[in-house]
């Protein structure tokens, strides 16, 4: 596979350029007043990747409110286990904004750091997760090029790794680059009991304590799908000196859908 081709376009997102364009419009909060609309710097972000429809306006809220570097590593989790547990795209990606190049020089550091992480296509055919993130960071950055890390449940140690890789990369270059890890939270549970894994799984974000979290979802069987990258991004803003998280907001998919019986959480966070 030399170009990445869309996934989940007019499915998850308009696949038009001009409807694409249209809907990110108009999910972006509406602009405030200069001095008060002063974009921070961020180490990394967590993102929602459900349809639009669902997570699109908190994604929006969540990835404008901070400065968008011209290179982001975007981490998501591995819905369908297909290719490596730890697995790159090297490849450019056609999206209905344009073409999206790869950091190539991003990615050879990552695997000169790591063992685990391999060049993989096929994790990243069919996978929503990373795909969903980049129209938004189009939109904010218009000298995007992006690098997709697709990972499996793997364990805290290799986490560890990882996030070490990542900060060892960051820091090599010694530009500023951006960590996007991409989740969903608890999955088809009601609301009452959605929110309360949630806000399990949440403090332990907010606290900035990622072993926390990694064990909470497991101890509580949370539904979260994007707890390894979102361990991950933790780990390495923390290399990096990352001591505060905002949240930016929490919703889930019945204030869409009106189903409060089965509904799917999403949170936007940002760590600094």
């Amino acid at each position: 596979m030399t170009i990445r081709q869309p996934a989940v376009a007019d499915r998850f997102y308009p696949g038009s350029p001009e409807a694409l364009t249209l809907a990110i419009n108009e999910l972006m909060p509406v602009a405030r007043p200069i001095a008060a609309r002063q974009k921070q710097k961020a180490l990394a972000v967590v993102s929602p990747h459900a349809g639009y429809v669902y997570s699109g306006a908190l994604a929006a809220e969540t990835l404008s409110s901070i400065e968008i570097p011209e290179t982001v590593i975007i981490i998501g989790p591995n819905h369908r286990g297909q290719g490596a547990p730890v697995a790159l795209s090297n490849v450019t990606w056609d999206m209905p904004l344009g073409k999206v190049p790869v950091d190539i020089e991003v990615c050879d550091l990552l695997r000169s750091h790591s063992q685990h992480i391999k060049v993989d296509e096929m994790a990243h055919k069919h996978e929503h997760s990373l795909e969903v993130q980049v129209p938004f960071l189009q939109m904010l950055q218009k000298k995007l090029s992006i690098v997709p890390l697709v990972v499996s449940h793997i364990s805290y140690l290799l986490c560890e790794e990882l996030a070490k890789a990542i900060a060892a990369t960051i820091r090599t270059t010694a530009r500023d680059i951006l960590i996007v890890a991409s989740s969903d939270m608890n999955h088809f549970e009601s609301r009452q009991s959605n929110e309360k894994k949630d806000q399990l799984a949440l403090q332990c974000i907010e606290q900035m304590n990622p072993y926390n979290l990694y064990h909470t979802v497991s101890d509580n069987r949370i539904s979260m799908c994007g707890v390894i990258p979102v361990t991950i991004a933790m780990l390495a803003a923390k290399i990096q000196g990352g001591t505060k998280c905002r949240l930016v907001g929490y919703t889930d998919s019945g204030y869409v859908s009106g189903d409060t019986g089965q509904v799917v959480g999403y949170a936007g966070v940002v760590i600094d």
